[in-house]
């Protein structure tokens, strides 16, 4: 086993240790006659602060105590401890779930009642991340997992729950991101990569892995199905910090590509409590551009008209603090507005097939005065 995942399942001891700590001081408060209570940092847009130095979106220090002895609070009280107790049961026997199964093992109707614990898996899912904040955990280290998606080829060996994976023999679909890439269940072996490529979505993605662009440029491929999962981002994470690979990004020229960006580079206000663990701050966008339309010559086919929702999220991007300062992307996305039309990474194969992975990335990624902050 290699130091970081030997760490990685220390980390998971002391997991499990403050989940029972979590127990015992409820516990502690009924024995003197107080009332128990959590005290659960707010996930709220106004307990967000993006730190200037670090480059991350961070939560800052409000918080809200939970009582039992609250009649508004009691059941959410009751939910967090039982939802505590089911990552507890899962930690101890070395199990994992997904957060579907974890609403349904944790749903049951209370004794002499009619009510249920939770309706519906909505009621459970912000429940797991108040758990996440309150005792400073990843849900992945709570043995907790979302559905899969997005995938990984190239130059990279990994270890995988025990087994060696080449990434570089992977065959047309690639290997699947797992939701969980904690070092003691995915490891870094022998890399060869010079960098990372993220591509916004799968077919393009395809495209990639295809014509071997991977091969051609030693580095290695991902994508995250549109919005990446934490599982995508925590591994991009990773391999830029641990193997030290630069992270190129190439998504849509839409407010949506933007966000993605933004997301991946500083991290996401709704979790702000993990973006040390998977924002990216030295993170590039590489395109595609609002001049990419005269630039390379496409045609009006690939224009898709902006709405009313388009020009509102891209003047929301624009307010961010960490884009605040950003000439060249206020640049970016007014000549976005001006155009009024967007286009997506696969407009590109209007210019052929593989113009994308032949021509324009490789042309991008030696004009660095093309890339964005």
């Amino acid at each position: 086993m290699s130091k970081k995942a030997g760490a990685a399942r220390r980390d998971r001891k002391q997991i499990g240790e403050k989940l029972a700590g979590l127990a015992e001081s409820v516990v502690e408060a009924a024995r003197k006659r107080q009332d128990p209570t959590v005290r659960i940092p707010l996930r709220t847009l106004s307990n967000a602060r993006f730190n200037k130095a670090r480059r991350i979106i961070e939560m800052g220090d409000a918080k809200q105590d939970r009582r039992f002895f609250n009649l508004g609070m009691a059941k959410s009280f009751m939910q967090t401890l039982l939802v505590a107790s089911g990552c507890k049961v899962l930690i101890d026997e070395d199990k994992t779930a997904s957060i579907r199964q974890i609403y349904y093992r944790l749903k049951h109707t209370i004794a002499g009642t009619n009510e249920k614990t939770f309706n519906d898996q909505s009621e459970s899912d912000p429940i797991l991340e108040d758990l996440e904040v309150a005792i400073n955990a990843l849900r992945e280290e709570l043995h907790v997992f979302a559905d899969s998606r997005g995938s990984i080829a190239g130059n990279l060996t990994v270890v995988s729950k025990g087994d060696t994976i080449d990434l570089r023999r992977m065959g047309a679909g690639g290997m699947a991101i797992p939701s969980i890439v904690e070092p003691d269940v995915f490891e870094f072996r022998k890399c060869d990569a010079r960098f990372v490529l993220h591509v916004e979505k799968g077919t393009v993605w395809q495209r990639f892995n295809e014509d071997k662009f991977w091969k051609e440029h030693n580095c290695i491929l991902t994508h995250g199905g549109g919005q990446p999962p934490r599982g995508v981002r925590r591994l991009l994470h990773r391999m830029h910090n641990e193997l030290k690979l630069p992270l190129y990004c190439l998504l849509d020229n839409d407010p949506w590509g933007y966000y993605i960006y933004s997301v991946i580079k500083q991290g996401s206000i709704n979790l702000a409590f993990e973006s040390q663990r998977m924002a990216v701050p030295d993170a590039v966008f590489i395109g595609v551009r609002s001049g990419d339309f005269e630039e390379f010559g496409l045609t009006d086919d690939v224009k898709i008209d902006i709405d009313e929702k388009d020009i509102k999220r891209a003047k929301q991007i624009l307010n961010y603090p960490w884009f605040e300062g950003k000439k060249e992307w206020k640049k970016e996305i007014e000549l976005m507005l001006k155009h009024g039309f967007k286009m997506e990474v696969e407009s590109l194969l209007t210019k052929g097939i593989s113009f994308v992975t032949e021509t324009y990335v490789p042309q991008k990624l030696k004009d660095k005065k093309a890339w964005l902050d």
